[in-house]
């Protein structure tokens, strides 16, 4: 079944960085130049390679930057954009850019991080599982930077653990398939988090499997990580 692929994919590019700001001040952190180009256009890259032929780009913060991003990497389109007026935390921002989506099944990206995740074994595993969300899921060892998540044996997300020291466990790689039909369907606020108002507390009520994918991953939103971003260039491409 790999040879099942997502074709259309969120990307959640509106977020302040403020953690970033020493390093990108003017910025979206998604847009922080990494090698002469925006962190993102190695995202849309991957994920273009992938198979995904159409993005949606939710938007917010400094939205204007971006002009310049959809002139160069995306001439011939491609693309549309969701725009939020104000913050709606992660679930409401991927809420709204669902209502232009169009597949029945979205990746769900976050702008700030790489992970090189195989789409075709997502949605194939998603598409196994007849899964509400599936997450992509990274070991990690000794970390406190993340949260862990807990499969049972059928690989059903049964836990998510607070950021605290770990010496071996999964993080949440903030790669997802979505099905979009059933979480438009649901009874969701406008303003939400999409962790921990979808996912953690949806775990007795829907079908959120995991899948674990050991290859490189980053998330620049601390100076550190997008310090090294810098000589880990061929890793994204």
């Amino acid at each position: 079944m790999t040879d099942v692929i997502i074709k259309e994919a969120i990307v959640l590019a509106g977020g302040l960085g403020t953690r970033l700001r020493s390093e990108v001040p003017d910025l979206p952190k998604c847009m922080a130049p990494v090698g002469g180009q925006p962190f993102i256009a190695y995202l849309t890259d991957h994920f273009r390679r992938a198979g995904v032929e159409r993005f949606v780009f939710a938007l917010g913060y400094k939205s204007d930057a971006f002009d310049e991003f959809f002139r160069r990497h995306f001439p011939d389109g491609g693309y549309t954009v969701s725009t939020e007026e104000r913050p709606l935390g992660t679930g409401g921002a991927i809420r709204r850019a669902c209502t232009v989506a169009e597949g029945r099944t979205v990746l769900i990206l976050n702008g700030d991080t790489f992970f090189r995740v195989r789409v075709g074994e997502l949605a194939a595993a998603h598409m196994t599982h007849r899964a509400d969300c599936t997450i992509c899921l990274r070991p990690m060892k000794d970390f406190d930077r993340y949260g862990v998540v807990e499969l049972d044996a059928g690989h059903r997300v049964r836990g998510f653990r607070e950021k605290r020291f770990t010496h071996e466990g999964l993080i949440n790689g903030g790669v997802y398939a979505l099905d979009r039909e059933k979480f438009l369907a649901g009874d969701l606020p406008e303003v939400f988090s999409f962790e921990k108002d979808y996912l953690e507390r949806s775990l007795e009520t829907r079908r959120i499997y995991g899948l674990v994918q050991d290859d490189y991953f980053i998330d620049i939103g601390i100076p550190e990580d997008y310090r090294r971003v810098q000589h880990e260039i061929k890793s994204l491409q």
